[in-house]
């Protein structure tokens, strides 16, 4: 409401661009339609896997740029598919972003053949579509071809995923000073930084700037053209107005037991034995029987529930696994409220993904 669509509201949002209280320059919770947030890296996959648990029905895309997929928590974050049940569950859709570079070094899954990046990602279990060229309407089209394909996949229970290749710097500054940029790692930052003080940078900007054909997008006060505004969809289809970008909108009461059940009774000091976390476990098999029905809790951790004592709770529920099961597996079901993995940063990423799409959960760990 602030921020009128005419020309003074254009001002006014530039001017809050990545400005304190203002616009973020990367993804944030105050971005409508976010749960995310772009300070670390290596997350984004792990948060949107914890989406989907328990979310039947809805698709979350994620885009995963290709500096990120070099950090530890998102090399472990494509196995968390193995974990989510097509029926019970809803599902990802990984789209990694391919440009090339990093701040100022080429990314590894950039500069690897396309066989053995196309081996890499059928070996996580995905079918890879391939969105790649520098001609943004031919960009477009594709995309939009293949987000059809991927969800005609998803909705008939495969794993598809979306690989997009662009420059970085995608219509960008070719050169600046005599230097290359646009698909360079030099255009990962402000590529025109002297425009107060160097003419050629501005004219450049405004040349840059002019390719948008702002005259096509905007009339003569600065508002946007009716077309373009009835392009954006209404009510809950927009992507700020999601329920499940706001979690709190979904969040439910959860169901708890009588603590004074789970009391130890201390018939004399020192002559009492108890392990507190055996307790635990027994008040958490309670907290899962209460919300079974709602399906809004779940227990993650590295593959210690057990050795944490907290395996009480394998009395009313098991540990979600879609792989392979073998005889002498133990507590492995389709549908299950545990979900362990060694990888505490995926477990940490699942919880935050699902506590923030509105749920409950607990991470149980004594490493981290």
């Amino acid at each position: 409401p602030g921020v009128p669509r005419d020309a003074e509201g254009m001002r006014t949002l530039f001017r809050q661009f990545s400005f304190p209280g203002g616009v973020p320059s990367h993804v944030a919770p105050e971005v409508p339609g976010s749960i995310h947030e772009g300070g670390e890296l290596g997350y984004s996959l792990a948060h949107a896997f914890g989406a989907a648990f328990d979310n039947p029905g809805l698709i979350v895309a994620c885009v995963v740029g290709d500096g990120e997929a070099e950090t530890g928590p998102l090399a472990a974050s494509w196995h968390a598919g193995k974990f989510l049940n097509p029926v019970t569950d809803g599902a990802v859709l990984p789209i990694l972003h391919l440009n090339g570079y990093k701040i100022a070094n080429p990314t590894l899954l950039s500069r690897i053949p396309g066989d053995e990046l196309d081996s890499l990602l059928r070996g996580y279990s995905y079918e890879p579509f391939y969105v790649e060229g520098h001609e943004p309407q031919a960009m477009h089209e594709r995309m939009a071809e293949v987000l059809d394909q991927v969800i005609d996949r998803i909705q008939a229970g495969k794993r598809p995923m979306i690989v997009l290749r662009s420059p970085k710097g995608w219509t960008g500054p070719s050169e600046v000073d005599g230097t290359p940029v646009e698909g360079t790692w030099r255009s990962h930052q402000v590529p025109l930084s002297g425009v107060r003080d160097n003419p050629e940078h501005l004219r450049q900007l405004e040349q840059w700037l002019r390719g948008y054909r702002p005259e096509e997008l905007f009339d003569e006060h600065g508002a946007p053209r009716p077309h373009l505004v009835a392009l954006a969809p209404e009510g809950g289809r927009r992507m700020g107005a999601s329920p499940h970008a706001n979690g709190g909108l979904l969040l439910r009461e959860l169901k708890m037991p009588g603590i004074r059940a789970h009391a130890v009774d201390v018939v004399k000091n020192g002559s009492t034995h108890s392990e507190p976390t055996r307790v635990l476990g027994r008040m958490l098999r309670d907290v899962v029987a209460l919300n079974a029905d709602a399906r809004s809790f779940r227990i993650f951790g590295p593959d210690e529930t057990a050795s944490n004592r907290l395996d009480a709770v394998y009395d009313v529920t098991g540990k979600q696994w879609q792989a392979e099961t073998l005889p002498v597996d133990e507590h492995l079901v389709p549908d299950g409220r545990v979900v362990e993995v060694l990888s505490e940063h995926l477990c940490q990423g699942m919880l935050e993904g699902y506590l923030l799409t509105g749920r409950h959960g607990l991470f149980n760990c004594y490493e981290a």
